[in-house]
């Protein structure tokens, strides 16, 4: 069966009616732009204006963010990096980077996602109930390999994380509402997928996920303190218990409240909301080339998944189960993800079950393409090493746009990889 998209040129302002009301009665404003935390130059680095806690400062939070992290500190047992930096740091502090993290685990006899059982210390203890296999450790005996029962084995590339305050911002209706356009507009055949997970903060509550390759996330101090475990090995209030003791000489949590009161978390939580979103590269997206690949990119059905703009709610309204009320910095502001932060099978799922249910399995988050141009690898997984076959890469749900892609003029291709060159 041939299936064909609409013209999407107004997707945007569709969405805006739909979910019209969800902000301020005022006239939203454009979201704070920039590439504007240095890495390791903090003093030079800028916020887009949100408040901070009392003694606390936008410089001291990316130093946090930036802050390495040593065995006395609580680093590991096992780890992939010592500090957050050491993986968003492309092309400033908060960004992505060409650093992939190992996911794992089978199928049981019922078709179900298991998590592995990873043997360490020489078969003597057992790291299990997550996904995630560390690379690196703090002593031989807690190293971790993949185990050759776990038939289910993938590549996660990680995520940027400028703007995501704006995102965490954005109003589940929002999301739902799009999911729901998606189904119209493509009779079903594009249906993104939310999925309401646990916030760690406020117990027995869930919000609509948008953090991570699986969504398994729907709040920044889920998804901080969650990477502080999984990623350093360092447990916090929300997360306070390691994978394993081998070699453990600290006390549980390990991240405790500095004289602010403020954990490493609370920073990590407040410097990700107080970034700009990623640039355009203004010069190249106002040239007719960039323009034409825009209208390109919404023709042929991109932008069905790749939404172009969203706004945010309104100033003060209370999400994640009431432990955060959105500040004016973030309150009914205009974002241009070209994302939906919705889960869609394109044919490249890992087959990993993570804060979802069972069909998640071979789904993925939209990824943003706010900031595309600082990237070099692209999908979850960075195998494509170009846009032509990240695009090629496309199936499942995306399979007639991609197919729409390849049925371009070679004038038309160009102008769409100008586009996002532009991003």
């Amino acid at each position: 069966m041939k299936h064909t998209f609409p013209l999407l040129l107004c997707f945007s302002a569709l969405l805006a009616t739909v979910i019209a009301g969800i902000a301020d009665d005022k006239q939203p404003t454009e979201a704070p732009s920039g590439f504007t935390t240095p890495s390791f130059n903090g003093q030079n680095s800028v916020s887009n204006g949100i408040l901070e806690p009392t003694g606390d400062s936008f410089v001291l939070d990316q130093a946090r963010f930036e802050n390495r992290n040593d065995i006395a500190a609580g680093l590991g047992p096992v780890y992939n990096a010592t500090s957050c930096v050491d993986c968003h740091q492309n092309p400033v502090t908060g960004g992505p980077s060409q650093i992939t993290e190992i996911r794992a685990g089978h199928l049981d006899a019922n078709g179900n996602f298991v998590n592995p059982t990873v043997l360490i210390n020489d078969g003597q203890n057992s790291i299990s109930g997550r996904s995630i296999v560390d690379d690196r450790a703090i002593c031989p005996q807690a190293e971790e390999h993949v185990p050759a029962t776990e038939t289910i084995r993938a590549l996660r590339a990680v995520n940027n994380t400028l703007g995501d305050g704006f995102v965490e911002a954005v109003d589940d209706n929002t999301l739902l509402a799009i999911a729901a356009q998606q189904a119209q507009q493509t009779n079903g055949v594009i249906h993104g997928e939310a999925v309401q997970v646990a916030l760690f903060e406020a117990p027995g509550q869930t919000r609509v996920g948008r953090f991570g390759w699986k969504d398994q996330h729907g709040s920044l101090l889920s998804f901080v303190s969650d990477a502080y475990l999984n990623e350093m090995g360092i447990t916090s209030r929300l997360r306070p218990k390691d994978a394993t003791t081998v070699c453990k000489t600290t006390t549980d949590p390990e991240d405790q409240p500095d004289n602010l009161g403020l954990a490493d978390i609370d920073h990590f939580a407040q410097f990700i909301r107080g970034t700009q979103t990623p640039p355009r590269d203004t010069v190249l997206a106002a040239t007719p080339e960039a323009m034409a690949g825009q209208h390109v990119f919404e023709r042929i059905g991109c932008s069905t998944c790749h939404v172009e703009s969203m706004t945010t709610l309104a100033t003060g309204t209370v999400v994640n189960g009431g432990m955060f009320t959105i500040p004016d910095a973030l309150g009914n502001k205009v974002i241009h993800p070209f994302g939906d932060f919705l889960l869609h099978d394109v044919g490249t799922g890992d087959g990993i079950v993570q804060g979802g249910p069972a069909d998640t399995a071979n789904k993925l988050r939209t990824s943003p393409l706010w900031g595309l141009r600082t990237k070099s690898r692209f999908m979850h997984d960075l195998k494509s090493l170009s846009l032509e076959s990240a695009i090629d890469r496309h199936r499942g749900e995306a399979e007639q746009v991609s197919r729409n892609f390849r049925r371009l003029s070679d004038e038309e291709q160009k102008q769409l990889l100008v586009f996002l060159s532009s991003l």
